[in-house]
C-alpha cells in the first residue's frame, strides 16, 4: 500500500490567466504558493482535504479529456449558486437533490472542465458514520 501524504489535482489550462482569475478570484480559493513568474506562473491553490474519485465509465471513443472532473463539498449549496452568480459564474446546472440524496449544482472552468458543487444534506448517510 502506497501511504500518501498529500494531494493534487493538476489541471493544464488552455488560458492560465483566465483560469487564475476563475479559481482565485471568482471561486475564492486561497493561493498556498506560486512558483515561475509572468503569465505562465503556476499557481497551487488550497482545496480542502482532497480526495481522488473513480466513477461512471468513458465510452471507447472519447478522448481523455472527459475523465477529469472536480468535486467541491459546499455547506449550502443555494448559498453557493448564489454567491458564484453574484462573481460572474454561469451555472451550468442548478442545484438538484439527486435521487442518492445529494444536492449536486454544476459550473465550469473557463476551460470547459465540469465542476461539481454537492451539498451533503443532514439526513444523508455520508453524514453518519455505520453504528453509531
Amino acid at each position: 500500500m502506497v501511504h500518501v501524504l498529500s494531494s493534487r489535482t493538476l489541471i493544464r489550462p488552455l488560458d492560465p490567466p483566465a483560469s487564475r482569475a476563475f479559481y482565485g478570484e471568482k471561486l475564492g480559493l486561497a493561493v498556498y504558493r506560486e512558483f515561475g513568474t509572468g503569465e505562465e506562473r503556476g499557481t497551487v491553490y488550497f482545496l480542502g482535504g482532497g480526495f481522488l474519485e473513480l466513477s461512471g465509465r468513458r465510452g471507447p471513443d472519447e478522448d481523455g479529456g472527459g475523465a477529469l472532473r472536480l468535486w467541491l463539498q459546499v455547506a449550502d449549496a443555494a448559498a453557493a449558486r448564489d454567491e458564484l452568480v453574484a462573481r460572474g459564474v454561469e451555472i451550468v446546472r442548478e442545484p438538484v437533490r439527486e435521487p442518492w440524496g445529494l444536492v449536486e449544482m454544476w459550473i465550469a472552468d473557463p476551460d470547459g472542465l465540469p465542476i461539481v458543487l454537492v451539498e451533503i444534506p443532514a439526513d444523508h448517510p455520508l453524514r453518519h458514520r455505520p453504528g453509531m
